[in-house]
């Protein structure tokens, strides 16, 4: 076997692309990533999830900062400063310890790394250069998207993606946000807090438009005690550009394909990659995941379908995710997190629908903690128990939802929640109270 052959070859480092390499060694196929960029890890690691949660750790600890009066720290008077230069250190101080991580765990499973960008040769094989490598059980395709530009207004001067944002050097003095979706709202709450004076877009009639109501309402009013200023229902009007140090552009994405190769692929009417259960494209051997493909686009449904398509490739059985079922979370101020149908989605579908709601002060722990206006909601189906969806906002909602997505996904409902015994005094006892609440029987609310 020469070195351009593999069993697996991996076309993208992101946390699809590694987590499916891994898979693939760990199952014993001698394994190959090609990645064109300068590091490994991907547009998650480098330049979208990770920065992004670093800067918004930052704008958490400041916020708690000037809230220590109300328990009871008093700091004198003083008001916290933002050494913005300090938070960008730490931000790329993240990003190198895990892209190191990323690089230890090629090393440790011995997956090697192709520097360059690669096509797929008409046969199935796999260019990079002037070099074609051979992959014997199947290529993964796991590229990512790209940023897209909005009709009349294109990135250049101070219009920028995601990406330019979290980078930034300086923290501007006003910053227009357009699309108050997940990227755009984390990104509105964390400059708002260090001192940016944000302005936040949507053409929808309210922020986190595909969330649940009651819990888009929750987050707007979160949204409004920051300061942000919210225009729903507007289209920003590309001559105002200049009224902003910079304009963000978070209002949607596209699969990036265009140097792969992908003639005789099937696309779907949106042109992402068309794929079964397993992964698998039109082309024999060939796999498609993360936001190459239809689905939600989130990091952790694609290390899912990177381990589906490399232990497919492997020759075992696998199972097709349950798309719904994965939780989504957004990590702006307060947290919001969800899962599953909302209540409107429910009743549309023709359930019998049964709602379950309390805000985080109906248990001890809101109080205790400092945020008794969270919402956590729960949303059943009245015939079998089944929960048919999971929505909360507030503190340590994007960790509170995983509990009812494990009870989905092990055949639970919401009686079960509610009859389970949970810590005092938690959190966790709001998801416990929401369950009872469906069920019928709601003890502190």
């Amino acid at each position: 076997m020469s070195d351009t052959t593999f069993d697996v070859i991996v076309i993208g480092s992101g946390p699809g692309g590694y987590v499916a390499a891994v898979r693939s060694a760990q199952l014993g196929m001698k394994t190959a990533v090609i990645e064109r960029d300068d590091v490994v890890g991907g547009r998650c690691l480098n330049y979208a999830c990770i920065p992004a949660k670093a800067v918004l750790r930052s704008a958490d600890i400041l916020s708690e900062v000037r809230d220590a009066g109300e328990f009871g720290i008093n700091l004198n008077g003083t008001e916290p400063t933002v050494d913005f230069g300090a938070i960008g250190e730490r931000r790329r101080k993240v990003i190198t310890t895990l892209t190191g991580g990323v690089s230890g765990l090629f090393t440790k499973n011995n997956i090697e790394v192709i520097s360059g960008e690669a096509s797929l040769t008409p046969d199935g094989g796999v260019k990079v250069g002037d070099t074609v490598y051979t992959a014997n059980k199947g290529v993964v395709l796991a590229t990512g998207s790209v940023r897209k530009p909005l009709p009349g207004l294109d990135y250049g001067a101070n219009v920028i993606g995601t990406e330019e944002a979290w980078a930034l050097n300086e923290l501007p003095g006003t910053l227009a946000v357009i699309g108050a979706g997940a990227s755009g709202t984390e990104i509105a709450s964390a400059y708002q807090r260090l001192g940016t004076q944000v302005t936040l877009y949507e053409g929808l009639d309210r922020v986190l438009p595909t969330e649940d109501a009651d819990i888009s309402k929750a987050a707007n009013r979160g949204f409004k005690k920051q300061g942000i200023e919210i225009k729903t229902n507007t289209f920003f009007d590309a001559a105002d550009t200049g009224n902003y140090d910079y304009v963000v552009i978070a209002a949607g994405r596209g699969p990036d394909v265009a140097a792969l190769g992908l003639d005789g692929i099937e696309l779907t009417d949106a042109g992402l990659i068309k794929v079964d259960g397993a992964m698998r494209t039109s082309k024999p051997k060939v796999y498609a995941i993360g936001d190459l493909v239809p689905g939600p686009a989130l990091a952790h449904k694609a290390s899912d379908e990177g381990v589906i398509a490399v232990e497919d490739a492997a020759g075992l059985r696998t199972h097709p995710i349950s798309y719904l079922d994965i939780p989504r979370a957004t990590f702006c101020t307060p947290n919001v997190a969800s899962f599953g149908l909302t209540e409107a989605q429910a009743k549309e579908q023709g359930y019998d629908v049964t709602v379950g709601k309390v805000q985080y002060g109906a248990v001890g722990a809101g109080t205790v903690y400092g945020d008794r206006t969270g919402v956590i909601k729960i949303v059943g189906d009245k015939k079998y128990g089944e929960m048919l969806g999971g929505h909360i906002v507030g503190t340590k909602a994007t960790e509170l939802i995983q509990e009812l997505v494990n009870v989905k996904l092990l055949e639970g409902g919401y009686p079960e929640v509610a009859r389970m015994i949970h810590g005092h005094p938690t959190l966790s006892e709001g998801v416990m109270e929401a369950a009872r609440a469906a069920d019928g029987w709601l003890i502190h609310g």
